[in-house]
């Protein structure tokens, strides 16, 4: 058999593929259900072919078979003797990538997933991901809670073979295997290490670092690696092991004598260039340094711990976080490390949704959480009316709201309780209130939730002309990404931040490790611009509280003090700054 030049370009099952993904395409973007139902039946027509189909399409003898009419019979003669097909590629060309792996998710069928992109235009898992944390979906037609959760499972699935993961992920996982491997009795130090130490937003797998005898690393190992959560083992050895954990990370860890712990901790922790800068720093000092030891004419200079290890250099301590050759050793011989902030700093939060648009809990049921926590205020920011899908709040309900705010502040006078919204920040960087509405809350947070391909000049105008504002007390995850999934939109975000400065607006740090928006490397710049940042859990359930948690690390890692950060302030002190008072910048 010759086809044209001899070649057979693709086989049945290939073809077959194929039209099924055209029937699919076709009926995310809602063509015709006669013209889809056409190419789901060509594939499985195809499919069960008897014959070669390449000998069908080279005797021109497709047209007579049932099911495959002359529009088929053209596509498929085109996959077959060129290998491609332009109808097929234009189809592509128009759907989101990521719609692909969306299909992939058990339950997710070309129907349902047209409908999360029709109403919530979700085009990534990740997209997906984050609107199921946020119980978008519960009452969407033809989902509900218990599609979430399956849908949540499958998501799951998926991220296992990934090969990066949320810090989140990289936390939850790595201190339960720490916490495990400090039950054996021959442990004497044990750490994380890595870019998780450095509170990393993305990871590809934990370090862990631990100290022992050296007659006891076998017995460790041989601990470690039968650890219940581990899946698989990838390499065992005396000094270091690899695994696979169920959910599909890579845990390594390194095992070193308690001598040799502070060294290897500080090795394995900084990044490369960090440790590059430090053997400079060493070498001019006439030492050598590994992760073994600090060296000088072959002689360790033996430490206690990490703080002693900086010391020998004539250096200040310098926090895991900032570990990356961004200034830090500069800074840390002139003794000029900041005091970073700390998760006790947080005296209280303010983005905070309850189920009056799509939190789970309700506001006292928030209330009476913050007061455990210590917390000396709460704010209650639920969705504003532009966000349909998350029940956003009308004017009406607004009111509802406030009056039940009000009966709670007499029920708990030992907490203040604040009003707030999150109000969309529309295409023309207007808030979706009236201002007579907007006056109502003790503070507004404006953030993006939709039109996020903007050109860089339309979207810096949209962020500039919100911050403008005279409502707005906080700009809220500033840069609409969701990590591993949606990258930032185009702005011109120096700009954006100065503007923040001058019109006393708060930048969130969004602490949902999905976002983690503002990003670290950001921090710095907004801290010298004179702009408060603010650490929100964007809290859907008491749960998401803890995630200021992840927050205070990029806080960390942004070189940031508590005085630089809003809600470490007193609750008299934030109450004037929600007035547009001064708190002392």
């Amino acid at each position: 058999m010759r086809l044209n030049s001899g070649v057979l370009y693709m086989d049945k099952k290939e073809v077959s593929k194929i039209l099924e993904e055209i029937g699919v395409l076709l009926e995310i973007q809602g063509e015709n259900p006669f013209k889809t139902r056409a190419y789901f039946n060509g594939a499985r027509v195809v499919e069960q072919l008897e014959e070669d189909i390449g000998v069908l399409v080279e005797e021109d003898r497709l047209h007579g078979i049932k099911g495959i009419g002359k529009a088929l019979q053209k596509k498929i003669t085109e996959l077959v003797s060129t290998g491609k097909l332009h109808y097929y590629d234009d189809l592509r060309a128009k759907t989101p990538e990521g719609i692909f792996e969306i299909l992939k998710i058990p339950g997710l069928g070309p129907k349902k997933v047209k409908v999360l992109y029709d109403e919530l235009d979700i085009t990534t898992v990740g997209e997906l991901e984050y609107a199921c944390l946020e119980n978008r979906l519960i009452d969407l037609k033809g989902f509900g809670e218990k599609t979430q959760n399956k849908i949540l499972e499958g998501i799951d699935h998926i991220k296992k073979y990934r090969g990066q993961h949320l810090i989140s992920t990289g936390m939850i996982f790595g201190n339960k295997v720490i916490e495990d491997l400090k039950k054996h009795e021959a442990m004497i130090r044990i750490s994380l290490a890595g870019s998780i130490r450095r509170q990393k937003e993305i990871i590809k797998d934990i370090d862990i670092l631990g100290s022992c005898r050296e007659d006891k690393r076998k017995e460790i190992m041989d601990f470690f690696t039968s650890l219940e959560d581990v899946e698989k083992v990838i390499a065992k050895g005396n000094t270091k092991s690899s695994v696979v954990l169920w959910s599909g990370i890579n845990v390594d860890l390194r095992l070193v004598d308690d001598e040799e712990y502070p060294f290897a901790l500080h090795h394995f922790t900084g990044s490369k260039e960090h440790n590059t800068a430090m053997r400079h720093r060493g070498k001019a000092f006439g030492l050598k340094i590994n992760e073994y030891g600090i060296f000088k004419e072959d002689k360790r200079i033996d430490v206690k711990d990490e703080k002693e290890f900086f010391s020998v250099l004539n250096l200040q301590y310098i926090p895991p976080e900032l570990r990356e050759n961004h200034g830090e050793i500069e800074a840390s011989e002139k003794g000029m490390i900041p005091n970073l902030i700390e998760v006790q700093d947080i005296k209280g939060v303010l983005h905070v949704h309850s189920n009056y648009s799509d939190g789970v809990n309700s506001i006292e049921e928030l209330v009476i959480a913050a007061i455990e926590k210590g917390f000396q205020y709460i704010g209650i920011s639920d969705h504003s009316k532009s966000a349909f899908y998350a029940n956003g709040l009308k004017e009406k309900t607004i009111k509802k709201q406030h009056e039940e705010i009000e009966k709670l502040r007499e029920k708990y006078p030992e907490i203040k309780i604040f009003k707030g919204i999150e109000s969309d920040i529309l295409p023309d960087g207007s808030l979706d209130y009236e201002d007579e509405v907007l006056a109502t809350f003790d503070y507004v947070i404006g953030s993006v939730h939709s039109h996020f391909k903007m050109d860089r000049d339309q979207m810096t105008k949209r962020l500039m002309t919100a911050v403008e504002n005279k409502y707005l007390t906080i700009l809220g995850h500033p840069t609409g990404r969701l990590l591993l999934s949606r990258k930032e939109y185009d702005l011109n975000l120096e700009e954006v931040i100065e503007s923040c400065g001058k019109n006393a607006v708060a930048i969130e740090i969004n602490s949902n490790p999905h976002r983690l928006d503002l990003d670290w490397r950001m921090c710095k710049y907004a801290k010298e611009k004179g702009v408060k940042l603010v650490i929100e859990p964007d809290a859907h359930r008491i749960s998401g509280i803890d995630d200021i948690f992840y927050g205070i690390g990029i806080g960390r890692k942004g070189w940031l003090e508590a005085t630089d950060v809003l809600n470490t302030s007193l609750v008299e002190d934030i109450h004037r700054f929600l007035k547009k008072g001064d708190i002392g910048k």
